[in-house]
């Protein structure tokens, strides 16, 4: 297809020639046009971010290194002792940044360069550890035990390392707009808020329900600071592992809560269905993940407990199940339609609560 833009300086080459202006008079001209002249648009496959087999691999070594020296690290991992542990945490840190930091540098290797700094991030909590494992010094805190059970157990000897690591992943995310450096901070920050409330607490006594609720209110905190910060654009979507945090700690706070009441389990089901309508407000899918599963949760429940006996329960369930694809075939379908219907349906006051992402693209 030819382009409309050359047309005017065809004509600026005639005139030129005709004498009707001068050539540097000509020259000025397509200089301001070609200022004028609209960027060309993205295409769309362009504009759409890829997650593909190459991604999936990416995000898989960098968990594995993260899990491989904290949640599946051994009681043998401890035998180092505090001044290896520290060495360790430090060398594999130092390491991981420093291979992360030179394929940062490359547009074509930045995932796996913001990934690896990720990871080094994720040693920070071991470093802190073995400093603290060396020197007898926990902050005038109980020594809480081998490094293995940071991610078991909440105890007040693990706030340095909490402290620590999330200020690391600030300084990083200043330097190294990467939105996966959210997720150790997120999880970082899960951690904090168990460890500081059992300590306030002031008592050393398990308690799975005190987790709960507490697993319940960092969600919904985390959820709330997360939406004010994507009311304006941001550089990175850090959003989206802190929404994941968020989603994760509150829905199981929620679900593994005790109640023996039935109206109660309704009322979880509702609050799961009102993740969905969450889900559509702020754009973001996590949310809707969740809400189905709690939503089957309910439903599992009123197979097995409710209505075990019920011939027509299961023939009612599945013409349930066939209207919401059908809803979900029409969703699909009409998405662009959808957006404009709620933008326009939202009173002003509310639209401009949605999250800055939610205003920029359709409904989930």
């Amino acid at each position: 297809m030819n382009d409309t833009r050359a047309f005017p300086l065809r004509d600026l080459d005639a005139a030129v020639a005709a004498g009707v202006i001068d050539p540097a008079t000509a020259e000025r001209l397509k200089g301001f046009l070609a200022g004028r002249a609209p960027a060309p648009l993205p295409s769309p496959s362009a504009a759409r971010p890829r997650f593909d087999l190459t991604h999936l691999l990416w995000y898989a070594g960098a968990l594995i290194i993260m899990g491989a020296m904290g949640l599946f690290s051994t009681l043998a991992f401890s035998a180092m002792g505090g001044t290896g542990l520290a060495a360790t945490g430090l060398a594999y840190g130092l390491g991981l940044w420093f291979v992360g930091d030179r394929l940062w540098r490359s547009e074509e290797t930045r995932t796996p360069g913001g990934l690896l700094i990720a990871a080094a991030i994720a040693m920070v909590p071991l470093f802190v550890f073995g400093v603290q494992s060396a020197t007898g010094n926990w902050a005038g805190f109980d020594a809480p035990g081998s490094y293995q059970t940071f991610y078991k157990y909440i105890k007040g000897g693990w706030l340095p390392m909490e402290l620590a690591t999330i200020a690391v992943a600030i300084l990083a995310a200043r330097r190294y707009p990467f939105a996966f450096i959210a997720f150790p901070a997120a999880f970082c920050l899960w951690f904090l808020s168990m460890d500081l409330a059992d300590y306030l607490r002031g008592t050393t006594s398990f308690s799975f329900d005190f987790r709960r609720k507490v697993s319940l209110w960092f969600g919904i905190t985390l959820f709330v600071s997360t939406w004010i910060y994507e009311l304006k654009p941001r550089r990175a979507d850090y959003a989206f592992w802190l929404h994941l945090v968020a989603a994760l700690t509150f829905w199981g706070g929620l679900t593994f809560q005790n109640s023996n009441w039935e109206f109660g389990k309704f009322l979880y089901c509702m609050i799961n269905v009102a993740l969905l309508a969450i889900a559509l407000f702020v754009g973001r899918r996590v949310y809707s993940v969740f809400g189905v599963i709690g939503i089957m949760t309910y439903l599992g429940h009123l197979a097995y407990e409710v209505f075990k006996d019920s011939l027509l329960f299961p023939f009612a369930l599945s013409a349930f199940g066939l209207l919401i694809v059908g809803l979900g075939i029409a969703f699909a379908k009409n998405r662009a339609h959808i957006a404009a219907s709620m933008e326009a349906i939202l009173p002003p006051a509310l639209s401009v609560l949605r999250p800055w992402p939610a205003r920029q693209q359709p409904p989930i």
